[in-house]
């Protein structure tokens, strides 16, 4: 056959090249779909890329400006409470640092949930602040329904101040002399004592829980609405025992109306130093004492939770503050805001565990 004659391709010559066409048109298709993409993602990257850089500036010149107006600080107690005199006293300190006033706000009820609700809600732009105590860690396990999560709900600024609490009783409606003479009466006499407290899942009535629980004992809890009444009626004597903060009681126990049997510092209170502490009776694992802590709404900047965290450093080194603050049995005790969000991390699950294994009745909160 000559060989400018082309010999006629069989079956399989034409599958090949058809095989060979189709790939090639693949690669030439997975080319353009790319090219088009990419262009596509471009165009998306850039005003996403802006967006986030916008955020990015806005946050940082919002830090910078910090504060621009007044900040209101939530407590959620009723005026005159502790806690509430206390805001008070690191408003005018704090605001001072910031060059700006804190306008304390009085939220009260629910066991001081309302405020504190009221707080988390709030926009996270470092303008409202929450005060409030270990409390908050025990509000999920004691009211259902609870609307804000003590970790999740806030961007923990500091721990504030630790309080100290006292083992008290009415002299004249219960002659015991110390813990030991209580502990015997209470268990010659079981369910016959009681103690008021300032209601369900206070720190006055969970304390007292911890140490029945401790020591065993069998001691009826009278709640009131209030720390008011709860030492009222046991200056009367319709209670015997009660626990409350050691600033509280000072006054009745120096007119002898009251007297400490323990308190739960670790030495002896600055307010009452001849009544000894629950570690020098044996009872260093109690933890009983009250911390205070500021918050801010979750998901403030960073920038903001630091600069509030300096002020209040800055509030608590002033010696006037640190004075006023003796008068209510506070010890300044600031911390980073990782110290204070991990206390409460790890305190959460252990009051849930002693509140179940007490058997301690929770609250509907709807």
């Amino acid at each position: 056959m000559p060989a400018d004659i082309a010999k006629p391709a069989g079956p399989d010559e034409d599958d090949a090249a058809a095989r060979i066409r189709d790939e090639r048109n693949r690669q030439r298709f997975r080319f353009e779909t790319t090219k088009r993409e990419g262009r596509v993602m471009k165009r998306l990257w850039v005003p996403v890329a802006a967006a986030l850089f916008a955020v990015s500036a806005f946050g940082s010149a919002t830090a910078q400006t910090y504060p621009a107006h007044p900040i209101t600080l939530i407590a959620p107690y009723s005026a005159g409470s502790g806690i509430d005199i206390m805001a008070r006293m690191l408003a005018e300190s704090m605001g001072k640092q910031l060059g700006r006033p804190i306008i304390v706000e009085n939220r009260p009820g629910a066991g001081g949930n309302i405020g504190s609700d009221v707080a988390a809600k709030s926009p996270p732009d470092g303008y409202t602040l929450l005060i409030s105590s270990n409390s908050i860690a025990v509000a999920p396990a004691l009211y259902k329904g609870l609307a804000f999560d003590p970790v999740r709900s806030f961007a923990h600024v500091a721990r504030i101040a630790t309080g100290s609490m006292a083992l008290v009783v009415n002299p004249k409606a219960l002659p015991v002399r110390n813990l030991n003479e209580l502990i015997n009466t209470a268990k010659q006499q079981p369910g016959k004592l009681n103690y008021s407290s300032a209601g369900n899942g206070t720190p006055h009535h969970l304390d007292m829980e911890l140490l029945k629980q401790r020591l065993n004992l069998d001691i009826v809890h009278v709640p009131y609405t209030g720390a008011t009444g709860a030492l009222n009626d046991l200056l009367a004597g319709h209670v015997q025992i009660g626990m409350f903060p050691v600033n509280v009681v000072v006054p009745s126990v120096k007119s002898q109306n009251l007297r400490v049997l323990a308190v739960s510092s670790k030495g002896r209170a600055s307010l009452d130093p001849d009544a000894q502490s629950f570690e020098e009776l044996g009872l260093s694992d109690l933890d009983l004492d009250v911390y205070y802590l500021l918050s801010a709404p979750a998901n403030t900047p960073q920038a903001i939770v630091t600069r509030l965290n300096e002020a209040m450093r800055g509030a608590l080194e002033e010696p006037d503050l640190r004075a006023r603050f003796a008068t209510l049995g506070l010890e300044p005790s600031p911390g980073s805001p990782a110290e204070i969000t991990g206390q409460i991390e790890k305190d959460v699950p252990r009051w849930s565990k002693f509140i179940a294994d007490a058997g301690i009745q929770v609250e509907s909160m709807r």
